[in-house]
């Protein structure tokens, strides 16, 4: 990705919104933890800022991007001149880059910072409440194949959009749940090594960018998502070994739901504290709340929208819990055949083991297969690993995830590259202009180097493999 060295004056803003209407009780609010000068601020931000575009690479799949600012505390972090159409761009769709609101990515500073700068081997890792996977992606990006990411999201739907996320990124390190928090610290107590709670909230971080956030908002829905908030970390402090790491977030600014929650957890659980480097230039209030740490984005001091995050360390000695009893378990073994022909389709850098859930078979990293079917076995599953495709007899059908795989070995198929004009086709599952520039059979398509799918020539046609959910009407 190319940064532009300098901040420019002008900040890489997509449009002006309109003035506000702000509730008289979030002000007051307000003014129990800030100056009235700074209240006034804030919500002239609030109420007449513009609003910032950024996106974060994926590392995973380099590419040389539109130029941008820099995000100070995310070297993969980027504020665009201006918002394109990303649903349009073959990268975004071949999980180049995601786009991310910049104040979200702190929490991958938080990561490193409390893991001493890199993920150790075999680190696991919750995102308790993942959608739509932001932070999910950012997480299974810092860690790699070194450990495993599980992405839970309760709310189904929601949970579908994620795992869509999760495959377009590619690291083939995660698993997408969708079970009630308390599922985790009963079957998998003790078991991860870092528990990220990304809680619903009021949302006033979202005031200048939604409606419905400003319309919704109350003290009555503040006090309903502190009590809700304070069982989801109650169950996450449940599933985090002795001595792991919990990284809080909401995006919301008051008291309330963020400060006097970890002064709650501080007081009910056996925290410790963890040192966070944090720049002064960066213009995020600090504060402290308990054992914990915390961090404040406000948009009339920071470039982004409203956050808050903490840290702290759950306390003892005893690491992590034994693995619990396998339930039944959802895999089945694959033929060693087909295991030795879909391992031609990924790239040699780390050894895969296969295994078939139902008609499909899916790859995952071998050091990292225990435990992700140790996840499996205990939790609803939408996604994991790499889902390669399905084999008919000795016919093999190629799953999307296949071709957005950022271990995929592109050598292992015919490619073809393809024109602006039929990338558009392609995303909107229609035929493609110029059928007979393709290679008999199946084909992976490239857009700029980027692998965005399969498609099938068959004579004068095609016929794309893109899932149908994918498909984009613009």
């Amino acid at each position: 990705m190319t940064y532009i060295s300098k901040p420019s004056k002008q900040a890489p803003y997509n449009k002006q919104i309109a003035k506000v209407k702000l509730n008289s009780d979030f002000r007051g609010l307000l003014a129990e933890q800030m100056a009235a000068e700074e209240v006034e601020r804030l919500i002239e931000a609030l109420s007449s800022a513009p609003q910032p575009t950024s996106v974060r690479r994926n590392p995973l799949k380099p590419y040389s991007s539109p130029e941008g600012r820099a995000v100070a505390w995310c070297e993969d972090g980027c504020y665009l001149a201006e918002r394109p159409s990303f649903t349009r761009d073959g990268h975004f769709q071949a999980g180049a880059y995601y786009v991310q609101e910049a104040s979200s990515m702190f929490v991958g500073h938080l990561l490193r910072e409390a893991l001493g700068g890199e993920a150790e081997e075999g680190l696991r890792l919750l995102d308790m409440c993942a959608a739509p996977g932001g932070k999910s992606t950012l997480y299974s990006a810092f860690v790699g194949l070194r450990g495993v990411v599980v992405a839970n999201e309760v709310i189904r739907s929601r949970a579908l959009t994620l795992a869509d996320n999760i495959t377009r990124w590619g690291v083939g390190n995660t698993v997408v749940t969708s079970n009630d928090p308390s599922h985790f610290g009963s079957s998998l107590e003790g078991w991860f090594d870092v528990v990220a709670v990304d809680v619903p909230c009021s949302g006033e971080g979202m005031f200048r960018k939604s409606e419905e956030a400003r319309d919704n908002w109350s003290l009555d829905n503040v006090n309903l998502c502190v009590t809700r908030s304070r069982r989801i970390i109650a169950d996450a402090w449940k599933a985090l070994r002795e001595g792991g790491i919990m990284i809080f977030s909401t995006c919301t600014f008051n008291r309330k739901e963020n400060e006097e929650q970890m002064e709650w957890l501080s007081e009910e659980f056996d925290c410790q504290h963890v040192d966070i480097t944090c720049p002064e230039e960066w213009g995020i209030v600090r504060t402290k709340a308990g054992e914990a740490e915390c961090f404040h984005f406000y948009p009339h001091l920071t470039e982004g929208e409203g956050l808050f995050a903490a840290v702290v360390r759950k306390g003892g000695e005893g690491g992590r819990r034994k693995a619990p009893k396998a339930r039944k378990s959802p895999f089945a073994d694959t033929d060693k055949r087909v295991a030795r022909e879909l391992a031609g389709y990924l790239t040699e850098d780390t050894s895969w083991h296969f295994a078939t859930i139902g008609e499909s078979i899916y790859a995952y990293p071998e050091n990292l297969w225990a435990d992700m079917r140790t996840v499996c076995e205990q939790m609803s599953v939408l996604f994991s690993g790499v889902k390669m495709g399905e084999v008919f007899g000795k016919k093999f059908k190629p799953d999307h995830s296949l071709a957005l795989s950022a271990w995929l070995r592109k050598e292992a198929f015919a490619t073809t590259d393809l024109s602006e004009e039929d990338l558009l086709h392609f995303l909107r599952r229609e035929e493609l202009s110029t059928p007979t520039a393709l290679h008999e059979g199946l084909n992976l398509l490239l857009w700029e180097g980027q692998p965005v799918g399969f498609t099938k020539r068959i004579g004068a046609r095609t016929n794309s493999l893109l899932p149908k959910e994918w498909r984009i009407f613009m």
